[in-house]
């Protein structure tokens, strides 16, 4: 059974910084390219970022870039997302999502996605 499990979340105030990371029980993981989204409330889900298959690329959302930092480790499945100066407009649900390949630009046609973490960000 495919699980993608993320962790992390909490709340801090502006300007801390969290952690997430997420947990992926998928055979081939190291396959799998690997991104962020968030959703807010009453908002649709945006992407965040994205790492390629063996890291050597990664994208970001221009509202988190230079401030969020995408990273994986493929011999513990897991995928990264450090996330600093947060901001209040960073509150949201985040959720990993795996795919089998690497785009910067495409969101969509994702295989799995975890449960999400809640990030809330107080001014």
């Amino acid at each position: 059974q495919v699980q993608l499990v993320e962790s992390g979340g909490g709340l801090v105030q502006a300007g801390g910084s969290l952690k997430l990371s997420c947990i992926a029980s998928i055979r081939g993981f190291s396959s799998y390219a690997m991104s962020w989204f968030r959703q807010a409330p009453g908002k649709e889900r945006e992407f965040v970022a994205v790492i390629s298959q063996s890291s050597d690329n990664t994208y970001y959302a221009d509202s988190v870039k230079g401030r969020f930092t995408i990273s994986r480790d493929n011999a513990k499945s897991a995928v990264y997302l450090q996330m600093n100066s947060l901001k209040p407009e960073d509150t949201a649900v985040y959720y990993c999502a795996a795919r089998t390949y690497y785009s910067r630009t495409y969101h969509q046609g994702y295989n799995y996605w975890g449960q999400g973490t809640q990030v809330t960000v107080s001014s």
